[in-house]
C-alpha cells in the first residue's frame, strides 16, 4: 500500500519550487496540514481542505485522519529540525514518505560559501536562546533558526553578555524567496531592531581577548559558577565526572546538587545529556537557575526537595552523582533501588560520618573507595607552600544487570 501521509517541504518560492512527486501529493490530498504562511504558500488549484496546527501543538488531529491521502506542509528540510522528525515518532516509515525541500542551513550555507560540514546547525524555535552558550567557541561557525523576528537581536543581546561582542552576524531573511534580504554586523554593535518571523542568523564566533575559557571537557574553573562555597571544585569535579562518563542520551541524577555543577557539565559533555538536579535550599535553587543559563544547558531540571523524599516518581536515571546528604538515612539505597541496571554511582564524603557511611555501604554493595589530596601553592611570607585541600572520599560503584 502506498503511504497515506506524504511530508513536503516547501521553499520560500513556494509551490513553483516543489518537484513533480510533491505537487502530485498536494494535489491528491484530502486534507493539508501546516502553518498558516506555508499553506498561503498554496495555489488555489490545490482543493484539499487546509487545516492550521492547533495551538498548543498537538499531532492527534493529523493521525486522526490516518488511512486518508493526507499532506503536511513544512518548511525546507522535515526532518531537520521539522515536524518530520516529530511524526517519525508516531507513523510507521511504511505510512509516511518525506518530500524535502534544501534546508535554510543548506541556502544559508551556499550563500556565505560555508563548508556545512564544517558548521554547527542549531536551533532557537521554541527552544532557550540560552542554550547557545554552550556552543560559543573562537573560530566556531554556527548557523542559528531563529524562533521569530525578534530572536537575532536577543543572540547579539546573549554574545556580548558571554563576552563575544566581536563575533560577526549575518541575518539572511526570507531565505531562498523573492523578498531575501541580508543584514550583516558584530554583536557589539548590533542595532537592528526585528526582521521578518523567518530568519536565519550566521555567527563567526570571535571572543574578547580576556574571555574566560569555557571547555566542554569537565573541570570548568570554579569561577565559571556562581556559589555560596557548596561546590565541587575543579579537580574533584573533573575525577567525579570521568566516573560518572557520560553517554549521548543518559540521564543524571545530581542529589544535593549544591551549585548544580556537575549536573550542568554533565549535560555539556553531550546535547543530548540530560540531568536533574535535587536541591533543597531557595538560595542554591537559584544558584542553579542561573548557573544553568549561562553555562549553555537550560535544559536542567531543578527538582526542588530534599532526597529520598523528593526522588520519588522521578524518571530511573542511568547515573546517580551524591555531594551531599549521604547520611541521611535512605538517600543511597533509594538512588541505588532507581538505578538503571548497568548505571554507576559516585558519591564524595568529607567528613568522619559520611565517610562511615560510604565504607559500611561499599561492605554491601561493593564498588571502590578512592581519596584524593589535592593541595595548592600558596604563598607564606616571602615564600610558597602547599596548602592542603580537605580530602574527599570517593566511592564509585556500577549496578549490575541481574540486580
Amino acid at each position: 500500500m502506498a503511504p497515506w501521509l506524504t511530508v513536503v517541504g516547501i521553499g520560500e518560492d513556494g509551490f513553483s519550487g516543489l518537484g513533480k512527486n510533491a505537487r502530485r501529493a498536494l494535489l491528491g490530498a484530502a486534507r493539508i496540514f501546516g502553518g498558516q504562511r506555508q499553506l498561503d504558500l498554496l495555489p488555489v488549484c490545490i482543493r484539499g481542505e487546509r487545516q492550521l496546527w492547533p495551538s498548543p501543538f498537538s499531532l492527534e488531529p493529523l493521525l486522526a485522519q490516518r488511512g486518508e491521502p493526507v499532506c503536511v506542509l513544512a518548511s525546507g528540510d522535515p526532518m531537520w529540525f521539522g515536524v518530520g522528525a516529530s511524526l517519525a515518532r508516531r507513523v510507521a516509515s511504511d505510512e509516511m514518505q518525506v518530500l524535502s525541500a534544501p534546508s535554510s542551513y543548506s541556502l544559508a550555507a551556499a550563500r556565505l560559501g560555508w563548508p556545512l560540514q564544517e558548521v554547527l546547525t542549531l536551533s532557537v524555535v521554541a527552544r532557550p536562546v540560552a542554550a547557545l552558550s554552550a556552543q560559543l567557541f573562537s573560530g566556531v561557525r554556527l548557523l542559528v533558526l531563529s524562533n521569530d523576528g525578534q530572536s537575532p537581536g536577543a543572540i547579539a543581546a546573549l554574545l556580548r553578555e558571554r563576552r563575544f561582542g566581536p563575533s560577526r552576524l549575518t541575518v539572511l531573511e526570507h531565505v531562498g524567496g523573492a523578498a531575501e534580504r541580508r543584514v550583516e554586523g558584530t554583536a557589539s554593535d548590533w542595532s537592528e531592531p526585528s526582521f521578518a518571523d523567518l530568519n536565519l542568523v550566521a555567527i563567526e564566533c570571535i571572543a574578547e581577548p580576556d574571555a574566560p575559557r569555557l571547555s566542554r571537557l569537565a573541570g570548568l574553573p570554579d569561577s565559571a559558577f556562581k556559589h555560596d562555597g557548596q561546590l565541587t571544585k575543579r579537580d574533584v569535579r573533573a575525577i567525579t565526572l570521568a566516573r560518572l562518563a557520560p553517554v549521548p542520551g543518559e540521564l543524571l541524577w545530581d542529589v544535593g546538587a549544591g551549585s548544580g555543577s556537575i549536573g550542568i557539565e554533565w549535560m555539556r559533555a553531550h546535547p543530548s545529556c540530560r540531568a536533574l538536579a535535587i536541591e533543597a535550599d531557595a538560595g542554591r535553587q537559584q544558584l542553579i537557575e542561573h548557573n544553568r543559563d549561562a553555562l549553555g544547558v537550560p535544559g536542567l531540571q531543578l527538582i526542588r526537595g530534599s532526597a529520598p523524599q523528593a526522588l520519588a516518581g522521578l524518571e530511573r536515571p542511568d547515573a546517580i552523582f551524591i555531594g551531599g546528604g549521604v547520611t541521611r538515612e535512605g538517600v543511597l539505597d533509594t538512588c541505588w533501588e532507581q538505578l538503571q541496571p548497568g548505571g554507576r554511582l559516585v558519591a564524595n564524603a568529607v567528613t568522619l560520618q559520611s565517610e562511615m557511611t560510604l565504607i559500611a555501604w561499599r561492605e554491601q554493595h561493593g564498588g571502590e573507595l578512592t581519596r584524593v589530596h589535592i593541595a595548592q601553592a600558596q604563598p607564606l611570607g616571602d615564600f610558597d607552600t602547599w596548602r592542603q585541600a580537605l580530602p574527599i572520599t570517593l566511592l564509585e560503584v556500577t549496578k549490575p544487570f541481574d540486580a
